[in-house]
């Protein structure tokens, strides 16, 4: 039996797992702007969630009543291939000991964020919670996508032993203000704009795109995916996961042509057909978010322009 504890109190003690990165970040200003008044990251204390022996110390001082799991390393996919197992291993570590710390401490309910890349590369289209663990994962991540199949894994494990309300959910990708622009672990948004902008200020006549263009993403804005995430903290609470996504694709030659635009660059985008393109297709089937009563509110272009302007004004920061 699954405990369902009532609504979220605005006056709950919240510790959102991962405050310092770039979706647990979002997830806390979210939460502040809808009145949560209680919510912490532990940054401040630098605590490091790989360390089992700090976060328990950590949960048995702060005792919180509800954690966003929204921790782990990440990165776009040249660091998915060159840091394979350090990637895998973070993640591993943060969701084991993240979870198990939460239930010993009697944390209500518990929010899982995992990947789309969790889901079989030949996966049919959207992606529906059903197809998890049904096929072959895309090599060029799959250590990334089994530590959070993993962490989906471990949250219905907590459920069915110990009867704790843990959910996960599935994010598209997000991006936005504060994400990660250093070329070695940049997603594909940020790596755009880093490297679009460069070649505009360094009069270069052309930039070179990993892939060959075709394959499809679905993309989020990183504040949508926190209020998404705030959302079903608070109405959701099945077995399953959820997919948390804005319901439109992209294709990386559409992208990267928004993207030129946005960023005002005039050269070619000249794509590298020897370079991996992933998984040909990646869009979540987030229906039954949608009729639950949420949707984003960020086109994409706009979503890009916001982010861009950040970069603009962060840059001597992230260089």
């Amino acid at each position: 039996m699954i405990a369902r504890p009532g609504p979220m109190d605005r006056h709950a003690r919240i510790f959102v797992a991962g405050a310092d990165s770039f979706l647990g970040g979002a997830i806390v200003r979210i939460l502040q702007r809808q009145g949560y008044t209680e919510t912490f990251g532990g940054a401040d204390e630098k605590l490091d969630l790989t360390d089992a022996e700090q976060v328990d110390v950590f949960m048995k001082r702060t005792r919180p009543d509800y954690v966003f799991c929204a921790a782990g390393k990440t990165g776009g996919i040249d660091a998915n291939q060159r840091f394979a197992a350090d990637l895998m291993l973070d993640n591993l570590l943060v969701q084991t000991n993240v979870m198990r710390s939460a239930y010993h401490h009697g944390v209500k309910k518990l929010l899982y964020l995992a990947s789309s890349c969790s889901y079989p590369r030949e996966c049919p289209q959207p992606m529906r919670v059903e197809s998890l663990m049904t096929g072959p994962l895309e090599p060029t991540n799959e250590a990334y996508a089994v530590a959070k199949l993993a962490g989906i894994a471990l949250c219905r494990a907590f459920r069915e032993q110990y009867g704790a309300c843990f959910i996960s959910a599935i994010p598209a990708s997000a991006y936005g203000p504060e994400d990660d622009f250093r070329p070695e672990t940049a997603h594909v948004i940020p790596a755009l704009i880093s490297r679009l902008n460069f070649a505009k200020l360094a009069n270069e006549p052309s930039v070179q795109i990993w892939g060959t263009g075709r394959p499809r993403r679905e993309f989020i804005f990183v504040d949508d995916l926190a209020d998404a995430c705030a959302f079903v903290m608070r109405e959701y609470g099945d077995n399953e996961p959820i997919n948390l996504g804005s319901s439109s694709e992209i294709s990386i030659t559409e992208l990267a042509e928004l993207v030129k635009e946005v960023v005002g660059y005039s050269g070619d985008l000249i794509f590298d057909a020897s370079r991996p393109d992933g998984m040909a297709r990646k869009r979540l089937d987030s229906q039954r978010l949608l009729t639950m009563g949420w949707a984003p509110s960020t086109a994409l272009r706009s979503g890009l322009k916001a982010t861009f302007e950040w970069f603009l004004a962060s840059r001597a920061q992230i260089r």
